[in-house]
């Protein structure tokens, strides 16, 4: 039996949303510690599984890994189409799992696009495999799979990953609304945005990850690092802005104006296509930064849940119950620590 964990992830947006220039897309996103995806597998004469999705995923990967099967069994799993990336997750973690279970050699990253994944984004492969705050570099302009849907393509490669500072804390606001826009009607969007967005914008955002994210890391300056998150998801707000009537889905502009007036929440923004609502603050501002959560639902007179995640700073977890039940972190393939 192999058991699989991973947190999940934050979509703070894209670097460019036009088709000028060489590349397209270069998504933007971070790895948090919960909630969490959980899959165990274990090797058998063929696909078993009792989850709709993570049987699609199975079946794939057991072609991919050219292995006969797998009995696949999903503990736990993100809420769907809400800015978790809880596609990716479990679709990775499945593939995973079945790998170890059946002594099979995983190439995530280039099995990614086969398990339906990277097709705009590598933030989800990319915080799979290691963790932290991640930039991919996009994808070619040019590329066929752009606005042919049955193109094949590449996941782009990681650009720049660093480490999210400890202290940190990720404040998590998802109002009870209808999920985001995900399949066709969310591929149609982004097609639309490819052709309307303004090319100007993609300067502003490298302007802010190199003048304000990028040193607040360095640095572990929480404001500096939330003045350029906010920046950057006011940018792709701004791109979204016709799809979504506004810079952020209407029934969560409550609760990100509401959040941003908190003096202990920084970078607040839409992950995705929401409704998930983020921000940052410190360790020991959390009480308050959780109060804040509970007083923008309020505002926006919605339900939903309030959680505080820890920034995730490593890739996957894997237990393959051998006999001293050690537990191993892998990226592609490789053990980067025990």
């Amino acid at each position: 039996m192999t058991t699989v964990s991973v947190g999940a992830r934050l979509h703070i947006g894209f670097r460019n949303l036009t088709r000028t220039g060489d590349l397209v897309f270069g998504g933007i996103g971070a790895a948090i510690d919960r909630p969490r995806v959980v899959v165990r597998a274990r090797p058998a004469a063929s696909v078993q599984c009792d989850h709709n999705r993570a049987h699609t995923f199975a079946e794939r990967a057991c072609a991919l890994l050219a292995v006969d099967g797998a009995r696949v069994t999903v503990e736990r799993s993100l809420p769907p189409h809400r800015g978790y990336g809880s596609g990716t997750q479990l679709a990775l973690a499945v593939y995973a799992a079945i790998a170890d279970a059946t002594d099979a050699t995983p190439t995530i990253h280039q099995h990614a696009p086969a398990l339906g994944r990277g097709r705009r984004s590598g933030v989800g492969i990319a915080t799979f495999e290691a963790g932290g705050f991640v930039v991919d570099g996009g994808h070619p302009t040019d590329a066929p799979h752009l606005d042919d849907p049955g193109a094949a393509w590449e996941v782009p490669q990681c650009a720049m990953r660093r480490e999210l500072p400890g202290d940190w804390r990720f404040l998590l606001v998802d109002p009870d609304v209808p999920p985001g826009r995900h399949r066709t009607e969310e591929a149609q969007s982004i097609r639309a945005v490819l052709d309307t967005a303004d090319a100007d914008l993609a300067a502003d955002v490298e302007d802010a990850l190199e003048q304000a994210v990028i040193p607040g890391l360095r640095d572990g300056d929480i404001e500096r690092f939330g003045t350029g998150i906010a920046r950057i998801d006011h940018y792709n707000g701004t791109w979204f802005s016709r799809e979504q009537a506004d810079r952020y889905r209407a029934e969560i502009g409550t609760v990100v104006r509401s959040l941003r007036a908190s003096d202990v929440v920084h970078g607040v923004g839409q992950s995705s296509w929401g409704p998930l609502v983020y921000g940052v603050t410190h360790k020991n501002d959390a009480a308050a930064a959780r109060m804040a959560g509970d007083r923008a639902l309020t505002a926006a007179g919605q339900d939903g849940t309030v959680r505080l995640a820890r920034p995730r700073n490593t890739g996957y977890d894997i237990d393959n119950n051998n006999a001293n039940n050690s537990t191993m972190r892998r990226f592609d393939g490789g053990v980067i620590s025990e």
